[in-house]
C-alpha cells in the first residue's frame, strides 16, 4: 500500500509538470502590402486576411505560437504619390503563410484563479510563405507567372482579454518584412522582364486584426523554463 501511495504522488508530480495550457482559435481581419507600387501608409488594410492560431502558454509571460494566415495582397498606384499616378500600375497578389516563434506579455497571464485577465503583448519568430512571382507583361500589366516560397520575419504588437474562463480575444497589428522584393513584380527573374522602384527593399505585408480563441489545459508547472 505504501509503494501504491508513493506511486500515485509520483505520477501526480509528473503529470503537474507536463500538463500545459493551450489555446487554438481563429484570425480574422485585413491586408495590406508596402513596396513599390500602390500606396505608402504602412497600416492601410484593403482587402481580406483569416486564418488559424495556436498557442501553448508556457509561462505568465510566454507562449509558444504557431499561426496559419492566408491574405489577400493588392496595390494601387491611383492611391499613391502624384509619381506613382502617373505611372499608372497596379497588381493582386496573395500569400499563405505559416509562422513559428513566441510571444511575449506585458503583464502576467494567468488563467486559473477566475480572474478576468489582460496583457499587451509581443511576437516574433520566423514565417514561410507562398506567394506568384510577379513581372510586367507585353500590356504594361502586372502578373503573376509561377508559386514561389520565401521567408518573413514577424513583428507583432497586439492585446488580448479573457471572455470568461474558456475564451480569449485580442487584437493586433502585424508587420512582415519579406526576404523578397518581387510580391508587386517589380524585382522579377531576368527571364521574365526588367525591374522597377527601388530594387534595394524588399516587401512587407501587414495584417491588421482580431483573434478568438478557446484555451484548455491544467495548471501548468512553471519551473522547468
Amino acid at each position: 500500500m505504501r509503494y501504491l501511495t508513493s506511486f500515485i504522488i509520483v505520477l501526480f508530480f509528473v503529470q503537474s509538470i507536463t500538463s500545459q495550457t493551450y489555446e487554438v482559435g481563429i484570425m480574422a481581419g485585413g491586408a495590406n502590402y508596402i513596396g513599390d507600387v500602390g500606396s505608402t501608409h504602412y497600416i492601410s488594410p484593403n482587402d481580406i486576411a483569416f486564418g488559424g492560431i495556436a498557442k501553448w502558454n508556457r509561462s505568465k509571460r510566454h507562449a509558444f505560437r504557431a499561426s496559419f494566415l492566408y491574405a489577400e495582397l493588392n496595390g494601387d498606384d491611383s492611391k499613391g504619390d502624384d509619381r506613382r499616378k502617373q505611372r499608372g500600375l497596379s497588381f493582386n497578389n496573395s500569400v499563405k503563410e505559416v509562422s513559428l516563434g513566441i510571444e511575449f506579455n506585458f503583464w502576467d497571464w494567468f488563467l486559473y484563479d477566475g480572474k478576468s485577465q489582460f496583457t499587451p503583448y509581443l511576437y516574433t519568430g520566423l514565417t514561410t510563405f507562398n506567394y506568384g512571382a510577379s513581372a510586367i507583361d507585353a500590356n504594361n500589366e502586372i502578373n503573376a507567372y509561377s508559386d514561389k516560397w520565401s521567408f518573413a520575419i514577424p513583428m507583432v504588437v497586439g492585446i488580448k482579454k479573457t471572455l470568461g474562463r474558456k475564451f480569449v480575444i485580442g487584437a493586433e497589428i502585424g508587420a512582415r518584412y519579406t526576404l523578397t522584393d518581387n510580391i508587386d513584380g517589380s524585382d522579377p527573374d531576368s527571364s521574365f522582364g526588367t525591374g522597377f522602384g527601388n530594387l534595394n527593399n524588399n516587401d512587407w505585408y501587414m495584417f491588421t486584426g482580431i483573434t478568438l480563441s478557446y484555451t484548455w489545459g491544467r495548471i501548468p508547472c512553471y519551473c522547468a523554463f
